[in-house]
């Protein structure tokens, strides 16, 4: 597997979403032994990047990923997020990116993880209600405290990215992406993705061992340029991948 930066931090060029094994799809959270397998698979193959986040569940699917990783978990980098559950006032759901609301969840995240440093650390999306200088001033200290190592955005637009870099570097921004050439159009669209740019690392979920495995695969596509410029030109995607309350978080 080919590695690629975050800034200074090395990934995996393909990493590994777990989500789908505890959250949001039908079936999720039905075999757990089977989603071990998958992650342990993924690790064989030179997978090192896992994405979780304490909304997963909520809460399950950290502590899947941790027991996957019981004795392996400096083999990886874990990323997580915070601010879709406000642990004060409102429960999951609530945005809440203060300071307040970030520490604690960090704690959670942490005991959940079974580790006592997280190596990214993503604001999950972002908190109208609390300035972006206050949010990323708080992860900031917890880089100093050796809590977390690095800072990462989901669904962030421009300019809060700059708002946020100012204060502390910003290490990844999360964002979704949303055949002829004798793969599978899974293994197609990663090997578009990873021809966009030498810093991105698709990280797509799956809760099975086959599909982690075709999904490495796509490591070693190449796609000509012709076939680049076919699919840059394909029609967008008809409707929506989000709700409108949950497209209402999204920053663009």
């Amino acid at each position: 597997m080919k590695h690629t930066t975050l800034r200074d931090l090395d990934v995996s060029r393909i990493g590994l979403g777990t989500m789908g094994m505890s959250f949001g799809y039908t079936g999720a959270g039905s075999d757990d032994a089977e989603s071990v397998r998958t992650i342990h698979r993924a690790l064989e193959l030179g997978v090192t990047f896992l994405d979780t986040a304490e909304i997963y569940g909520p809460y399950l699917n950290e502590e899947l990923v941790a027991r996957a990783l019981r004795g392996r978990r400096e083999q990886v980098v874990v990323a997580t997020k915070f601010g879709m559950i406000s642990h004060a006032k409102g429960g999951p759901g609530h945005l809440d990116s203060s300071p307040a609301n970030l520490r604690t969840a960090v704690e959670g995240s942490l005991k959940r993880l079974g580790t006592d440093y997280i190596d990214l650390y993503y604001q999950h999306r972002v908190d109208p209600d609390t300035p972006i200088e206050d949010t990323v001033g708080a992860l900031a200290e917890l880089v100093r405290q050796g809590k977390i190592r690095h800072i990462g955005l989901s669904e962030a637009g421009p300019e809060t990215i700059r708002r946020a870099h100012a204060v502390h570097p910003v290490t990844a921004v999360q964002s979704e992406y949303s055949t002829e050439a004798g793969r599978t159009p899974a293994q197609v669209a990663l090997a578009w993705l990873l021809a966009k740019g030498e810093h991105i690392a698709p990280i797509p979920g799956t809760k099975r061992v086959s599909r982690v495995e075709e999904n490495v695969a796509a490591d070693d596509v190449e796609l000509t340029a012709e076939q680049i410029a076919k699919l840059d030109n394909l029609p967008p995607a008809a409707g929506e991948h989000h709700n409108e309350e949950q497209m209402q978080m999204i920053e663009r």
